[in-house]
């Protein structure tokens, strides 16, 4: 009779052992859980806050992963060989010897203006040709040329910009209007002159 009853003692152990396991197995399970939803939650605060106003311990945390990578890397540059051009003065001859850079978005932009660079130096050829040293002396002569030469070395990539109607505001200002709609982002974002010789 005492064999029988050590038996039914034994039974109890071995089945509260497996309700232990099963029932740490499921804390380990929801502890997980939670610790991966704390994740989540942690990981979509920061935007909450930046836009909240929160700046300051935000802005570190967001740096690396959306806005703050272009402002903080350094810029691209493709200089491009110096331009020799006679100038369209008529009464006497001038020449101009000019040195561009491109800034482009990224490395990616400066390997396709590289592709594309016989076509881009032609037309900034173009547009220097065209020039009187009047136009070129003034400050204001050479901003107009530097978008001028934006717009001409992206066109060879297929992407014609706004900027191109300046020239026709007095004649045709409806098409100026018409040709504004779509907005085209240019892969250049700025031209720079490494040198600027009228003679």
């Amino acid at each position: 009779m005492a064999t029988p009853a050590a038996a039914p003692a034994e039974a109890p152990k071995g089945g509260g052992n497996k309700k232990l396991i099963i029932i740490i197995a499921a804390v380990l399970v929801l502890v997980l859980g939670g610790g991966g939803a704390a994740l989540l939650l942690m990981k979509k605060k920061p935007p909450a806050d930046d836009e909240e106003g929160g700046d300051a311990a935000a802005s570190h945390q967001e740096a690396p992963a959306h806005a703050a990578p272009k402002p903080g890397t350094p810029p691209v540059f493709v200089p491009l060989d110096p331009f020799t051009v006679n100038l369209s003065d008529k009464d006497v001859d001038r020449f101009a010897q000019v040195g561009i850079t491109l800034e482009v978005i990224d490395a990616k932009t400066a390997d396709q203006i590289k592709a594309y660079l016989p076509a881009i130096r032609s037309n900034v050829l173009m547009v220097l040709s065209h020039k009187t040293s009047v136009e070129l002396l003034s400050r204001e002569g050479k901003e107009k040329l530097a978008k001028e030469v934006l717009r001409e070395s992206v066109r060879p990539m297929g992407i014609e910009l706004d900027d191109e109607d300046e020239h026709e505001e007095d004649t045709a200002p409806k098409k100026k209007k018409k040709k504004k709609k779509p907005a085209v982002v240019s892969p250049v974002t700025q031209v720079l002159f490494s040198t600027f010789i009228v003679q």
